[in-house]
């Protein structure tokens, strides 16, 4: 069966564990068309083809060209929901701190941690006939709270129908960027308060020990110090918001001319520690999380971009809402700290 004769209808959106795409993919396989012009399309790509829906560009369709027919329509919800994971994608920090993405399909997670001693973290020679030293992993106690967060698309078929793919995409972008930004500040409230199971981050404060200085300010020796604190673990990230970045970057250690390079080749700005330098809203001013990406944090998805198939289909864009849901939860507490300036 080719992709230009597929029947599309709205029970592909709810076979139990499979996406939409995957469900096409099942009838229309991507591995059939290697060699072909349609090689590197998915099978929801072929069938925008079909019906010629150009999503992108200057001569993109307007709206209304996804309910030309029945099959077509049964389309809007998927691509509503592909433009939306892309605005959640754009300059999203969320890959940069965490260390593992699970995907389940329920509500409730249970996860585990390790929380190593200082015994734990010596490397000692085991002699013939002696106990190897252990690593306790453990079941976490509470389950990993997992949160909807979403926005309501609000317009009328009549006002959009006349507009185009790629100007309503940039509204679409926008809404994936603000459920971004929410899953960001759920996973910035996990690393400082745990995720309920007693595993919150430990704070230092510049002018109390171990960090030296005086409280308000905040220099290179108090970053090496707090980078100190983080042995067996590298602190590789460090999460801030404008203001106290802004503070970073005065530092003397930060105005080197390989750091000024750096950040305008790559758009990336790094510390003279080799950590990565991220600015977010969703930590408070005065504030750094500093953390070992590659332990700290687990990210928990029940699924992917949730839309209300049934209304956008039947063309009842008004208050269709698009969700996504997702949690947090700590892998090794160690793995991340905060230091208040």
């Amino acid at each position: 069966m080719g992709f230009d004769n597929l029947k599309l209808e709205k029970g592909m959106y709810r076979q139990e564990g499979m996406s939409f795409t995957q469900v096409l993919e099942s009838l229309d396989p991507s591995e059939n068309y290697r060699g072909t012009a349609l090689e590197g399309t998915d099978a929801f790509q072929r069938q925008l083809k079909r019906f010629g829906i150009r999503a992108k560009g200057a001569g993109s369709s307007p709206v209304e060209k996804f309910f030309r027919t029945m099959d077509s329509a049964v389309l809007f919800p998927e691509y509503i929901a592909r433009t939306v994971r892309q605005g959640m994608e754009e300059n999203d920090i969320l890959p940069a701190i965490t260390a593992t993405t699970t995907i389940i399909d329920a509500m409730d997670y249970r996860s585990i941690y390790s929380i190593a001693t200082d015994e734990d973290k010596e490397l000692k020679d085991v002699a013939e006939g002696e106990t190897i030293p252990e690593t306790e992993v453990k079941s976490k106690e509470h389950l990993v709270k997992l949160t909807k967060r979403g926005r309501m698309l609000v317009a009328s078929y009549e006002a959009l129908r006349f507009q185009k793919l790629d100007l309503f995409g940039v509204m679409l972008r926008q809404i994936g960027a603000h459920i971004q930004k929410q899953q960001l500040a759920d996973a910035v409230k996990v690393l400082k308060d745990g995720d309920g199971n007693e595993n919150p981050a430990a704070v230092l404060t510049v002018g109390t020990s171990p960090i030296s200085g005086e409280k308000g300010t905040l220099a290179y020796d108090q970053m090496v110090e707090f980078w100190g604190q983080f042995d067996p673990y590298t602190m590789n990230t460090i999460l801030c918001s404008t203001g106290t970045m802004t503070k970073m970057l005065k530092i003397p250690e930060l105005q080197n001319p390989m750091t000024g390079l750096n950040f305008q080749g790559t758009g990336k700005l790094s510390t003279p520690l080799g950590a990565q330098l991220h600015r977010t809203s969703a930590v408070e001013e005065g504030t750094i999380i500093g953390l070992d990406n590659r332990y700290a944090l687990e990210q928990i998805r029940a699924g992917d971009v949730l839309v209300e198939y049934d209304k956008l289909i039947d063309r009842q864009l008004e208050r269709a809402a698009i969700t996504a849901i997702a949690g947090f939860g700590k892998i090794c507490t160690d793995a991340a700290k905060v230091l208040v300036v």
